[in-house]
């Protein structure tokens, strides 16, 4: 037992210095934020690495939306500072790409346009938008799409295609609003797995919004508890087994042991 136990506060110690090595390309430091007499969400510190999915997981109304909407720049904090890259980008909406559950394509619009819309917006033209967005059609999936519109597409393909429109905004970091919670079991799984290749494949980092504890376990390198009234980080959660996971993890008595943790801290 007592070399079971030390082996393990090994590998901890291990896992935090490489956290540690690590750039965090995203920090948010003694986030407050206060409407009318309520403070929604207090003295928040959290950090975002290189390459990692980082989930923020707690109960509705613990503000974690709060948050979201503070870190990507739509929302004025009442206290504390966020950094991109160690540059100060509080209150400067368009820094990190930010997706909210629903996939909110324009049902007018062909999908190339809708992904490459917030290139546009940047002041690009039409035609160097689409040149910049169509190649990546083929990495994400959907090659054979740019010209179809969303009634066309299905539910799982749709949130590839706002999840493409999501990178061209990024900057290197994505804000996800629970992203998944619509689609069905078996699309879910197989997106997790999609999403989490391709985070690799072009070097994004996501911190990533879910109520659901599963999918918390199943993607992130590390978990934040946000909890309580005013909303505080209560936890912080290293899941230590290499991405992607098998898929018979979640029957595991490692997931269930995480599971049960995370239910006694939330």
């Amino acid at each position: 037992v007592t070399s079971n136990f030390i082996k393990g506060a090994e590998e901890t110690l291990k896992i935090a210095k490489e956290c540690n090595a690590k750039k965090a390309i995203l920090k948010a430091e003694h986030i407050t934020k206060i409407y009318g007499q309520r403070t929604i969400i207090k003295d928040i510190n959290i950090e975002l690495h290189q390459g990692e999915l980082v989930c923020l997981l707690g109960v509705s109304g613990s503000g974690k939306t709060t948050l979201f909407h503070i870190l990507s720049g739509l929302t004025t904090p009442d206290e504390g500072h966020v950094y991109l890259n160690d540059r100060d980008i509080t209150s400067t909406p368009g820094q990190i790409s930010y997706m909210l559950q629903k996939d909110l394509l324009l049902p007018h619009k062909k999908i190339i346009d809708n992904v490459s819309l917030p290139l546009i917006l940047k002041g690009m033209k039409k035609a160097d938008a689409r040149a910049k967005a169509d190649p990546l059609f083929t990495e994400f999936g959907l090659d054979g799409t740019q010209y179809q519109y969303p009634s066309q597409l299905s539910g799982g393909m749709r949130q590839r295609a706002a999840l493409l429109r999501t990178y061209l905004s990024s900057n290197g970091v994505a804000l996800l609003d629970e992203p998944f919670s619509a689609l069905d079991t078996i699309t879910k799984s197989n997106i997790h797995k999609w999403y989490l290749n391709i985070m690799t494949h072009i070097d994004l980092s996501t911190l990533f919004i879910t109520h659901d504890i599963d999918e918390a376990i199943l993607l992130s390198d590390r978990i934040y508890i946000l909890n309580g009234t005013p909303g505080e980080i209560k936890d912080e959660i290293v899941i230590h087994e290499q991405k992607p996971r098998p898929d018979d993890f979640y029957l595991t008595e490692t997931f269930l042991n995480y599971k049960r943790d995370i239910i006694s801290r939330l």
